[in-house]
């Protein structure tokens, strides 16, 4: 009998999932001869047992489609919602595994998806992911499919910007997704010539970056451009949030944001409002949210999904299993599923971007 290939997606929805099940899909049929079946809406279809053959048909004409064919959803095997309750389903989604007699499950998904697989991986299922999310945030792999396609989105979003700001001479404060790390605001504000970009990993002086603006004023300047991540904090923010939880062992950043996030991201709002009233300029927010996750992939990101989909069937293939397949200096490389869980990747302060924009003279509010 022809090996089974089980395949989900979950998390959010990011472009390029859909062109890297074509890539697991045609690889495995044509090349390896195997059969392939996904698992709709995630974990949650996995343990419903909800699934859908993928065959040539099913996978013809999905390369350009953004968001996936299968469904997603955030649902946790360990913590399902079930009848009004959080029920750990592990051994339901094991005993669903084994009745379908799949070889592998290969689960598409960001930084909670790796924990998730691996927890699987404890009961028993062999598995295999590939790292998707717009922010770039999985360890152990240069870069995630999605992440090229909203960096081109929020780049966009700023070059529009720039002319409403310079036409009525205004402060643009731009949310840009990135709850943890800074990679996309700070890639798409050095793309967009912001002159100002906020990111979780600096806390930002308020005053700094007031200042910066009142100096591009001074000089003629009468606009400014502030990129600035969901999750980037103040300084303020860190040592009053780090105050009100000693007892915690979360990291600092970690914990601020999760105090501030259930505010409905209203520091960001005061953040355009405080810097109105430091610097006397009009100012405006804009926050990009789920565009920056739609529409169709860019060919950066149909490469990397396609190369990751069909990496993975050759690693079934040879049996090597409980790995993500990560890509290393453009190649696809299989990295140990338990190195990856639970860690994320982080714009590290000497990064060559950080750099730039330091050499632009950008503020990042700590200088």
């Amino acid at each position: 009998m022809s090996k089974l290939i089980g395949v989900l997606t979950a998390g959010g929805d990011t472009p390029g999932l859909n062109a890297a099940l074509r890539g697991i899909g045609k690889a495995a049929i044509n090349k390896y001869g195997m059969q392939v079946i996904g698992f709709l809406d995630g974990f949650r279809g996995l343990m419903e047992n909800r699934s859908t053959r993928l065959d040539l048909d099913t996978l013809s004409g999905i390369l350009t489609k953004g968001g996936t064919i299968l469904g997603t959803s955030r649902d946790k095997p360990h913590r399902m919602p079930v009848g009004g309750k959080a029920l750990d389903m592990t051994d339901v989604i094991y005993e669903n595994y084994q009745k379908l007699h799949l070889e592998t499950l290969i689960c598409l998904g960001g930084g909670g998806t790796q924990k998730n697989a691996l927890r699987l991986t404890e009961k028993g299922l062999n598995v295999i992911t590939l790292p998707k999310t717009i922010d770039n945030d999985v360890a152990l792999t240069d870069t995630t499919f999605g992440f090229d396609t909203a960096l081109s989105i929020a780049t966009e979003a700023i070059d529009r910007l720039h002319s409403t700001a310079h036409s009525h001479h205004r402060i643009i404060v731009v949310e840009v997704m990135g709850h943890k790390v800074g990679w996309l605001a700070l890639g798409a504000g050095l793309c967009g010539g912001a002159d100002v970009i906020l990111i979780p990993e600096i806390p930002y002086d308020l005053n700094k970056v007031a200042e910066a603006i009142m100096q591009r004023s001074r000089g003629g300047k009468r606009f400014s451009i502030v990129a600035v991540a969901e999750g980037a904090l103040s300084k303020e923010d860190v040592k009053e949030s780090a105050a009100n939880n000693k007892s915690k062992e979360d990291d600092t950043i970690d914990t601020a944001l999760a105090s501030l996030l259930t505010q409905g991201g209203g520091h960001t709002m005061r953040l355009a409002n405080r810097l109105e009233e430091l610097t006397g300029l009009e100012s405006r927010l804009t926050i990009l949210g789920h565009l920056q996750r739609g529409g169709a992939p860019s060919a950066a990101d149909r490469l990397l999904a396609t190369q990751l989909g069909t990496a993975s069937v050759t690693l079934v293939e040879q049996k090597t299993y409980n790995v993500m397949v990560s890509v290393r200096d453009g190649r696809a490389l299989p990295v140990p599923l338990k190195d990856v869980a639970g860690n994320r990747k982080y714009v590290p302060l000497d990064h060559p971007w950080i750099e730039s924009a330091r050499r632009l003279g950008t503020c990042l509010g700590d200088d």
